[in-house]
């Protein structure tokens, strides 16, 4: 018998994947403040609903990862609480993107929606 699980975590991983990146820019694009990865981690944890979480340690690859493309800047600060802290702030070029990621998942979510609501014709 095949674990129905494996399917679905398998989507879940990808679809978090796909997400997190645009997720991200979004969370630090209305931020007054720079923010620091535990701190956006609590932020979608707090505000996740009915979708499932996103892993902390998967947010650290992706933060880095824009911030290599210049989407994102952070520096380092240290902490009263423990070790030094990164906080991370969206660039212009991040803002720019966010704009331009945000009307593609528009479009993807509502060719999604169609197909699966059964709008579209075979």
């Amino acid at each position: 018998m095949v674990d129905q699980n494996t399917p679905t975590k398998k989507f879940q991983k990808e679809m978090n994947s796909g997400t997190a990146s645009l997720v991200l820019l979004s969370v630090l694009s209305q931020s007054e403040e720079p923010m620091y990865g535990y701190q956006i981690a609590k932020f979608l944890d707090d505000n996740r609903q009915d979708a499932p979480a996103m892993k902390q340690g998967a947010l650290y690859p992706v933060l880095r990862s824009l911030e290599k493309n210049a989407l994102l800047s952070s520096k380092v600060e240290p902490s009263v609480s423990g070790p030094p802290r990164r906080y991370y702030t969206i660039t212009d070029d991040g803002r720019e993107t966010l704009t331009q990621w945000a009307e593609i998942w528009s479009k993807m979510k509502k060719f999604v929606d169609n197909i699966l609501e059964g709008e579209s014709h075979v």
